[in-house]
């Protein structure tokens, strides 16, 4: 059985390796032995710990009740501290920021026990939190200021269009600038359903194409317009990148809808499908409208600049377009299928 003297010599050995302020207390909580790094640490002296309760020391820096009664738990309850954050100004190096771990040590044969107490100084790496959560609370205030001023400008943009639409004199002109209203107001109404969204998150699919249709319906249909929009959607995700250009494709799909397929006030729905699995993704516009075999038999194929959004930006994604007639028929089926290996990659 080792001595008091050898005991305490394994001790100082022991401690004086570990590269973190390390001390040994006694059951009565007095300091027994404490590590170089400790001494370095706390710019205290030998003379100034050994001996002297834990809470007398830093001029009573350690004199904290619900850590004195967390270490009084320890030999009795078998317990130990893990990690507890002890936030003070100590005299001699400043306001600090220690984790404390604690457990015990027992030695047989003499029935006694000694208390292991490692310090870490995690003072930099608070600081270092503190002003990451500062920046990010600023950049998400950027973000929402430049939201709003995007947002803002776009509906400038789309007025500007509308009123210009109603003075020019030629048809042709007057279309053209009622296109560009409508995919003006179509970026708006997308970039509105992602406002609150960082960069890169992964967003429901279904929460997503159902705000975003509501808005499409509030904006876009006339309140004498016996048609509605429907979303059909599963529980898959997309990021927020992916959804901009689902949401652009949605849209111009819902447009094209309402412009061709219900002739003269004809009642009607469009249906938003989304589907998600392990390897793909498909977004799915349908209408119960005339058929897009009646469109192509009454005028000659043109792609339209909806049309050519569309593809642009299912390129984009890695994906691929299909229209078929609507099963059941009449009406039509544009689908937009992307893998999720080409979605990765394209991120």
């Amino acid at each position: 059985m080792p001595s008091a003297a050898e005991r305490r010599s394994l001790e100082e050995a022991i401690v004086d390796t570990v590269r973190e302020p390390l001390i040994v207390l006694d059951d009565a909580l007095c300091v027994v032995v404490a590590s170089r790094s400790f001494y370095r640490a706390f710019a205290v002296t030998r003379e100034e710990t050994e001996g002297r309760p834990l809470y007398e020391l830093g001029n009573g820096a350690w004199d904290i009740p619900s850590l004195r009664e967390r270490l009084a738990e320890i030999i009795p309850q078998h317990t130990t501290v893990e990690e507890f954050e002890v936030d003070h100004d100590f005299p001699t190096i400043g306001q600090r920021t220690m984790l404390l771990n604690a457990r015990k040590v027992f030695y047989e044969g003499n029935n006694s026990t000694s208390l292991l107490v490692s310090i870490d100084d995690v003072t930099e790496r608070r600081l270092l939190e503190r002003e990451k959560d500062e920046l990010l609370r600023q950049k998400d205030l950027l973000l929402q200021e430049m939201n709003h001023r995007v947002n803002n400008s776009l509906q400038i943009i789309a007025s500007i269009l509308l009123l210009k639409a109603q003075t020019v004199q030629s048809e042709e002109t007057r279309r053209h600038l009622q296109d560009a209203h409508e995919r003006v107001m179509a970026v708006a109404t997308v970039q509105e359903q992602l406002h609150p969204t960082p960069f890169g998150a992964e967003i429901k699919a279904n929460a997503y194409l159902t705000r975003l249709c509501e808005s499409l319906a509030s904006s876009m249909i006339l309140p004498s317009q016996p048609i509605s929009i429907e979303v059909d959607a599963d529980e898959g995700m997309v990021t927020s990148e992916q959804a901009v250009s689902m949401g652009l494709i949605a849209t111009e799909l819902v447009i094209n809808a309402l412009k061709h397929a219900f002739l003269d006030g004809a009642k009607g729905e469009i249906v938003v499908c989304f589907e998600s699995s392990a390897t793909a993704w498909r977004l799915a516009v349908s209408d119960d409208g005339v058929g897009i075999s009646r469109r192509l038999n009454q005028a000659p194929l043109k792609i339209g600049l909806g049309t050519s959004i569309v593809e642009a930006l299912t390129r984009q994604l890695g994906g691929r377009v299909t229209t078929s007639e609507a099963s059941p028929p009449p009406g039509t089926t544009v689908s937009v299928t992307v893998p999720r290996a080409a979605q990765t990659a394209a991120a």
